[in-house]
């Protein structure tokens, strides 16, 4: 029998971990294993996709929560897992560009981006094919599919499974995305029984969701694929949309990424007890004024600061401030998708009274 390995939050067994997530105060605890990313994990992922169940799969965006596109049950417990409102769409994954053509309708240009950046951090929104066997839950009623082909070992659980996954991000609806398999565990392990680990997300943000029509690329969302990348292979601008306009893909809600604290944007100025999201070599005024801080990226490197804007936010909602005050972000490259998801992190929410008392 393996050695058991006993502390405060795991059971550590030669095959992975069993994460004990739950309440410490009443002592009720649920165990989620977590594996790491070899040929045994994948097809253990695989065979409880199989089954209709949920596995939180690392990708080199963010962490997701994935199950069976076709099976309309399976897809039913990421919502209930997650308490996503059922008219925000999900994000299809698969294993290759062939995957994609059983489900989609899919137009020269996406086929040349595809070609250009797959796998990777962008998602197609493409007009889906009648009976394509995906669920009509993950189009949220839509007539169109998001797909994405992703890198590493979520490309060949899908490959393994031969079926496409829905896999929004590994966090409760609205909060902060998880960028490791901790940060999966602490929010969601007790309703789910499996999670992969290939460590700390590379990219840090979801994908960049563009959506071909006509001749123009529209952006819907910023993301992990930076536009000017884009831009150098279709040889044009991308179109920007209103981001106030209807959903048409994952990621357009006006408040999301949220954490519980306050977030202040564009701060030159933080006041005292603050938490402080730095950017860069040079403070902002009364930063030492600040209760804590963390700099994203301190020679002001984006896709650093891109790779650390999720745990860095989630570290510091946890810290004793009410408040987030987050120093400027310059919009240029991967800057654009660190400041879309700041945005709506900030967005007007409703806050507790005791929320609103912390604030005052």
């Amino acid at each position: 029998m393996h050695d058991v390995i006993r502390d405060a939050h795991s059971l550590t067994l030669a095959a992975g971990h069993l994460h004990r997530v739950g309440n410490a105060r009443d002592r009720r605890f649920t165990l989620v294993q977590i594996l790491g990313t070899d040929e045994h994990a994948v097809h253990t992922a695989a065979s409880a996709l199989a089954e209709g169940k949920l596995v939180a799969i690392p990708t080199e965006t963010v962490y997701g929560l994935a199950a069976d596109a076709t099976n309309g049950d399976a897809v039913a417990r990421i919502f209930e897992a997650k308490g996503r409102p059922h008219f925000n769409p999900l994000i299809c994954h698969v294993s290759h560009i062939a995957m994609a053509e059983r489900y989609a309708e899919i137009d020269p240009l996406s086929r040349r981006l595809m070609d250009a950046f797959w796998p990777g951090p962008l998602t197609f929104v493409l007009p889906l094919k009648p009976d394509a066997g995906i669920h009509p839950l993950v189009a949220a009623g839509l007539d169109t599919i998001a797909l994405r082909m992703p890198r590493g070992v979520a490309g060949k659980i899908i490959a393994a499974l031969d079926r496409p996954l829905a896999a929004p991000s590994a966090n409760a609806s609205g909060k902060i995305s998880g960028t490791s398999a901790k940060a999966v565990a602490d929010d969601l392990g007790q309703k789910i029984a499996l999670i992969l680990d290939s460590g700390p997300s590379e990219v840090g943000l979801e994908s960049t969701i563009v959506k071909v029509q006509g001749d123009a690329v529209l952006l819907l969302r910023p993301g992990g694929l930076a536009a000017e990348d884009i831009e150098a292979v279709i040889g044009n601008k991308l179109e920007r949309i209103d981001q106030r306009a209807a959903i048409q893909a994952p990621g357009m809600m006006a408040s999301h990424y949220a954490p519980s604290a306050v977030v202040r944007l564009n701060v030159h100025e933080v006041r005292e007890g603050e938490a402080l999201l730095a950017f860069g070599p040079e403070r902002a005024r009364g930063a030492e004024l600040a209760a804590t801080s963390l700099n994203l990226s301190e020679t002001g490197n984006l896709r650093e600061a891109a790779a650390n804007l999720f745990d860095f936010m989630k570290r510091l909602d946890g810290s004793v401030s009410a408040v987030i005050a987050v120093e400027p972000i310059p919009f240029n490259g991967l800057g654009e998708a660190i400041n879309d998801r700041l945005v709506r992190a900030a967005a007007p929410r409703a806050l507790s009274t005791d929320e609103m008392d912390q604030i005052k």
